[in-house]
């Protein structure tokens, strides 16, 4: 297996560095709206696209997914910091090549050390550590990192795990300095991308401009970009439609907001795409009431979700399991399979009926009804459907009242389980099972913010990991989602599907289909004026 791996990152060098140039123009500043405050610039301390899209500029990865390929898959990762790369026969050493003419923003030269000293920020041996560190489960299997020499480094795994290049394409895996402290990369990052840092105004806007020392030459096109923080949605999409702003906020305009902006400027760029976004409700396991198996039961058996793709999306969103379903993703479950869980069947009814059973066995009725809070973040993205869920669950004698969280309280509060149930947006960096079971499900991750811990489904994590035979890991991947559903361990109302717009000057930005945190580089965008 070695020669096809180390041939397949060679190519890959090959052909990246060999892509023809276009009429590009150079020149202009991008005008994005930007949906809310970024809680802070550490992407590595981050797990909000609020961070990402502005902040991803200024940063490159040791490989990334080609950012003019909407579907991410291992097929489409392409060198950055890195020129190729290889395995040992066990697939238990991976070995990169890194590029010998990187600079970091502040003139200091890259090398192997720096890729070091990320990996001991993810796990948690550096001297001085990420604040939060919502992706030490993706990178758990690695052991240790040897930098051979400061333009080679291996990285050492635990055992075999073929996604583990999957994991370092995201966005959300770039390499950081080890001359420059987590505190400051948090407002004044330093990275190595086609974009520095200009302004980081907190509440206002971010600003990113061309750097002149970007290791691929002739790139960025862009002279800046600005991110302006519009917290009306109606507001923002208003000001995109008079021109003020030349991108929307990545997936924020609603189907109504479409109507508007096609009726306003009918040569706008409008792409409705899936995202890899699922929105689910986190029932704390560890308090009242959903430390109960039955009560679990019962709201998973409540849920239309029909109902909550209709009247939130018009239809437009995708009823799933715990993966991405086809055909934007590659692991979801088939429909066939998908029916069988309990609370997916067509009958809503005939499951409501049930759900109410099980809540009398429990002493609750129309006239004893269960009271509790929905915790949700305060965007419409989780506040509709938290809506929502409030009239749903009177149907099985609960009785909800909102609490509404801002979005710098908002993952403080899940990671300490200050809430009781809560309706939540989850984007998955990847679309990759590794990514999804580990972080979401895994029973010490950070982001198992549900307490959901069942061992046995935990082992078989491991077993679809070091699967190398695509087939039989297929296979394990859709066991561990039917039991992950059938355990209420994150219940799924729906797969988002929303548009993003651009006005038509804009070129070369590609919205990917099975993430929302991967495609903003940024380095291919240009504007044709």
């Amino acid at each position: 297996m070695r020669p096809k791996i180390l041939l397949g990152g060679v190519v890959a060098a090959l052909l990246y560095a060999t892509i023809p140039a276009l009429a590009q123009k150079t020149g202009g500043a991008l005008r994005v709206y930007h949906r809310e405050n970024p809680p802070n610039a550490s992407i590595l301390e981050e797990a909000t696209i609020s961070t990402v899209v502005p902040f991803m500029p200024l940063f490159s990865n040791l490989v990334v997914y080609d950012q003019q390929v909407a579907q991410n898959s291992l097929e489409t990762i392409v060198p950055e910091l890195a020129t190729s790369w290889s395995w040992n026969a066990g697939m238990t050493e991976l070995t990169f090549k890194l590029r010998d003419d990187v600079k970091w923003h502040d003139g200091r030269p890259f090398t192997a050390n720096d890729v070091l000293c990320t990996f001991d920020l993810l796990s948690d041996k550096a001297p001085q550590r990420l604040r939060r560190n919502p992706r030490k489960s993706w990178f758990a299997n690695v052991a240790y990192v040897t930098p051979r020499n400061d333009h080679e480094v291996t990285l050492h795994l635990s055992q075999p795990q073929p996604s583990i290049l999957a994991m370092l394409a995201s966005g959300y895996s770039p390499m950081y300095p080890c001359h420059v402290s987590p505190a400051q990369m948090r407002s004044r990052p330093v990275g190595t991308g086609p974009f520095k840092l200009a302004i980081f105004n907190e509440f206002q806007y971010v600003r990113v401009v061309r750097n002149p020392d970007y290791f691929k030459k002739g790139k960025p096109y862009l002279d800046s970009i600005e991110f302006t923080v519009v917290s009306s949605p109606s507001t923002a999409v208003l000001s995109f439609a008079a021109g003020r702003f030349d991108m929307t906020f990545p997936w924020e305009v609603t189907p109504q907001d479409l109507r508007l902006i096609k009726r306003e400027v009918p040569t706008a760029q409008c792409d409705t795409t899936s995202q890899n976004l699922n929105i689910n409700l986190l029932l704390n396991r560890s308090a009242p009431p959903f430390n109960n198996a039955d009560i679990r039961r019962a709201l998973t058996l409540s849920l239309d979700r029909r109902a909550f793709i209709d009247t939130l999306t018009q239809g437009n969103a995708q009823i799933g399991g715990t993966m991405q379903p086809p055909k934007d993703g590659v692991w979801g479950l088939s429909p066939e399979i998908l029916a069988g869980v309990p609370g997916y069947g067509p009958d809503v009814e005939k499951n409501r009926t049930e759900a109410r059973a099980i809540m009398e066995r429990l002493g609750y009725t129309a006239n004893r009804k269960l009271k509790l809070k929905i915790s949700t973040r305060g965007l419409p993205l989780y506040k509709d459907p938290a809506e929502m869920l409030q009239a749903q669950l009177r149907e099985i004698h609960i009785d909800a009242d909102l609490d509404v969280v801002d979005t710098a309280l908002w993952f403080a509060r899940l990671g300490r389980k200050e809430y009781t149930l809560g309706v939540n947006a989850t984007g998955n960096g990847i679309d990759d099972p590794d990514q999804t079971f580990y972080e979401n499900f895994a029973c010490k991750s950070a982001r198992n913010y549900t307490g959901y811990c069942n061992a046995e489904v935990e082992k078989l994590f491991d077993v679809q990991s070091r699967e190398r035979d695509m087939a039989k890991r297929r296979r394990t991947v859709e066991e561990i989602d039917v039991r992950l559903l059938a355990d209420g361990a994150r219940p799924t109302i729906m797969w988002s599907r929303s548009a993003t717009c651009l006005q038509p000057y804009v070129k070369g930005y590609v919205a990917m289909v099975n993430s929302i945190y991967n495609g903003f580089r940024f380095e291919d965008v240009w504007l044709d004026r």
